[in-house]
């Protein structure tokens, strides 16, 4: 059986140097305006500086920079430069940002990229506040885009913004559903990652000056890829490493959320789901060889095959949209890639 951390040579995400070069510059340009607090909280974060503010011997760009590719490269697939699609690529990177912070918030993740996470370090209050300063600075670096397209933009990330609320609040509220199905799981994860991936795309075609058509077929690749995704961080989420992951493993099945292996598994028939149920249902949480015991039932019960097929299904009908954008042929290879590595990927 393939998996999608199956660790081949297209497991390998596809080297997007090319983008921090043209990204960080704008995004530490965009950090920098921050308040002095929420600029330490933010820098950290990134990975460009310790705790007490000392730089990093060897700063990281902070995670793969998919989103800012991926309106970077819809740019380019418009004919356009990628210098055009650029503070669309910085914005959508500091919602990025906004997310992860809240959302480790939220879940009470206390690592990420291999690190204590903000919270865990500044207390909450800091870490929400400099999500909050994220997403007002994304929103300041679209209006300062040409006036015939800093409207457009913004009310595609505003739409975005309540997409993405509503996303996280049915992941959220999933922990405590009796049932959640599969199309209430594929709902939630196209506004919790989708969205995102979707304006991302659509911002490059927009401020590339394509027509409404492409930028709908941009979108609709984003939104379909950013599922995949999900689908894919899902699995990592059980059955990944914390070592490649940068987060820990295990922690959502403790916390007892409803990601899609688990939503398949419980509704699946057989002994292993059953018992997997009765493991859900108990009023206690999952303890530690409850953890490994529930991995072993979702993938007894097709929970683990179930995620990895949607994940390539997903992934199929963004390529299909993609098409749809008449995209350039070298920009449309290297989507394909960031496409293909987000379902056979180790972290």
């Amino acid at each position: 059986m393939s998996h999608i951390t199956d660790p081949s040579p297209a497991s390998v995400f596809p080297r997007l140097d090319w983008v921090d070069e043209a990204l960080l510059p704008a995004l530490r340009e965009a950090v920098r305006t921050l308040p002095a607090a929420e600029r330490l909280v933010a820098a950290y974060h990134r990975g460009w500086c310790e705790a007490d503010g000392a730089p990093r011997a060897a700063p990281t760009g902070g995670g793969k920079a998919v989103r800012p590719a991926l309106t970077l490269l819809s740019a380019v697939a418009m004919g356009a430069a990628p210098a055009a699609a650029l503070p669309g690529a910085v914005a959508v990177e500091l919602v990025h940002d906004f997310t992860l912070l809240h959302d480790d918030v939220i879940d009470g993740d206390a690592l990420r990229r291999h690190r204590p996470a903000a919270w865990s370090l500044f207390g909450t209050p800091a870490a929400v506040l400099t999500g909050d300063a994220l997403l007002a600075t994304a929103l300041r670096v679209l209006a300062d885009v040409p006036p015939g397209q800093a409207a457009t933009a913004i009310r595609e990330l505003v739409g975005t913004l309540l997409e993405l609320v509503e996303g996280q609040s049915r992941d959220v509220a999933f922990e405590k559903a009796p049932d959640v199905t599969v199309a209430d799981y594929l709902a939630m994860a196209a506004g919790k990652t989708g969205a995102l991936m979707g304006c991302a795309c659509a911002l490059g075609g927009m401020l590339a000056g394509a027509d409404t058509t492409r930028v709908g077929g941009l979108r609709e690749f984003g939104r379909r890829l950013g599922v995949a995704f999900q689908c894919a961080d899902d699995v990592l989420g059980i059955w990944g490493r914390s070592a490649r992951s940068g987060k820990p493993v295990g922690a959502d099945l403790a916390a007892g959320k409803k990601s899609l292996p688990v939503v398949a598994a419980l509704a699946a028939a057989g002994p292993a789901a059953a018992r997997l149920r009765d493991l859900y249902r108990a009023p206690r949480p999952l303890r530690a060889d409850d953890i490994e015991l529930a991995r072993h039932l979702i993938e007894e019960a097709g929970g683990r095959q179930a995620a990895e097929d949607e994940a390539r299904h997903q992934r199929s009908a963004a390529l299909r949209a993609l098409s749809l954008a008449r995209p350039t042929a070298d920009a449309y290879r290297q989507l394909h890639d960031i496409a293909r590595a987000t379902t056979h990927r180790e972290s």
